[in-house]
């Protein structure tokens, strides 16, 4: 005969619970990262060209997906991602993922109020409430859910562009592809460290939970449980900053003043400027037909 679950049992599945969760979403964004370096090694379309020819053009994407007042447009720009995808040997489950799991629900938050009345007037599609005294009314007009899905479809297809950008590219060479282009030296710096030692940062808070969780014998009340995620955020701080010291000290005695160098030169061929012409003849045609 099966017991009912104590409150102490139910108490200590809990806490397994938020434990097991948070280190599987550490070791999720580790592994995440790793695979799409793996991605970014293979032998696939996108793969072969040059970072800056592929940066170019997604910019030119990015531009015309962003100026472009045509749904059907952007919608053709966000198709033409999906075989690119495809050529370039990216998990087409993954890609989409990356871009369709998480994106609606924060975009959508912002997107919701467009599509009532009060915000944007016009031709109601479906009218929610209709009161005569006192006045209230409340629709989903025709000009909020065209706005709405301009903000969606545009926030998609431009993620998709840097997603599928980010997947193909090594980050090393994509750095030096943003130096080569003139960029400021002090921010591909800061974003090439920054990217580097985030996931640094990561294993260490995925050590502590582990730590935590392998030391926990009883059931953690929620003050027991806010305090110690208190004193770990605190703990990864003072971490964190004594890291930059290191680094930055590491990399002066081995020869750094304020610029680093990646091994290897950037090489245009052929196909890194068909690719680049055939990119901006897209988004000048999608500006043109979407104007």
């Amino acid at each position: 005969m099966s017991q009912i679950p104590t409150k102490a049992k139910r108490g200590r599945r809990a806490a397994r619970g938020f434990f097991e969760k948070t280190l599987g979403h550490l070791t999720e964004t580790l592994e995440h990262t790793l695979f799409a370096e793996e991605i970014a090694r293979q032998d696939g379309m996108l793969q072969s060209l040059d970072p800056r020819a592929k940066l170019l053009g997604a910019l030119a994407l990015l531009i015309a997906i962003s100026l472009s007042h045509s749904l059907l447009v952007i919608a053709a720009l966000y198709i033409l991602t999906l075989p690119l995808a495809a050529a370039s040997r990216v998990p087409m489950g993954y890609y989409i993922k990356r871009v369709w799991v998480f994106m609606p629900f924060f975009t959508g938050i912002i997107a919701l109020p467009a599509l009532f009345s009060p915000f944007t007037p016009g031709e109601p599609l479906l009218t929610l409430i209709d009161l005569t005294s006192p006045r209230v009314y409340l629709a989903i007009t025709v000009p909020g859910v065209v706005t709405a899905a301009f903000l969606l479809l545009r926030v998609g297809s431009s993620v998709s562009v840097a997603v599928l950008l980010m997947l193909t590219t090594r980050w090393v060479t994509l750095l030096k592809a943003l130096r080569t282009l003139r960029l400021p030296q002090a921010f591909v710096l800061i974003l090439g460290i920054t990217y580097r030692y985030i996931y640094v940062l990561l294993h260490a808070a995925n050590n502590m939970f582990i730590a935590r969780r392998s030391r926990v014998m009883r059931r953690m009340s929620g003050a027991e449980n806010r305090r110690w995620l208190a004193a770990s955020i605190g703990t990864l701080f003072t971490k964190s900053y004594a890291l930059s010291d290191d680094v930055y000290l590491a990399m002066q005695s081995r020869g750094f003043r304020g610029d680093s160098h990646v091994m290897g030169n950037l090489e245009w061929r052929r196909a890194d400027w068909l690719w680049l012409t055939g990119s901006l003849v897209i988004a000048t045609a999608a500006l043109w037909v979407g104007r």
